[in-house]
């Protein structure tokens, strides 16, 4: 009886937390293509569909500003793209329906963070930042 008990409750939180959903981003729907190396990340994914999410990547960065290629079809919803410097201080924030090159502002070298927030979005998203000075 015990173990039929504890198996349920097992099989119950598995359904409830499955349920809410996560940040994950392996989630269904989104399979990122991601090189993570010194100085360089790049990120792309393909057509994703209606999709909520936020995602967030550690990058080393020696400099203390980046060089942001967007080159993203956001054909609904919205897609933002936010970096932060090793001070955890916001250095870009731009939305990913903007495509172009475009310089972060001064921040503080180390490990910064990138984030990738969708809102309902579908999309193909690809973008770079690479170390400028």
């Amino acid at each position: 009886m015990k173990t039929v008990r504890g198996l349920f409750t097992v099989v119950l939180a598995s359904a409830f937390f499955g349920a809410m959903g996560c940040d994950d981003p392996a989630s269904p729907g989104i399979q990122p293509e991601i090189v993570n190396n010194p100085d360089s990340f790049s990120y792309q994914v393909s057509a994703i569909q209606n999709y909520s999410a936020t995602s967030s990547y550690t990058w080393q960065n020696s400099g203390t500003q980046a060089n942001v290629n967007q080159a993203c079809s956001i054909t609904s919803g919205a897609a933002t793209l936010a970096i932060l410097d090793a001070n955890g201080t916001p250095v870009y924030s731009r939305s990913l329906a903007d495509n172009g090159t475009f310089t972060t502002t001064s921040g503080v070298a180390g490990t910064w963070t990138i984030r990738i927030v969708y809102e309902q979005s579908s999309a193909t998203v690809n973008f770079r930042a690479d170390k400028t000075t």
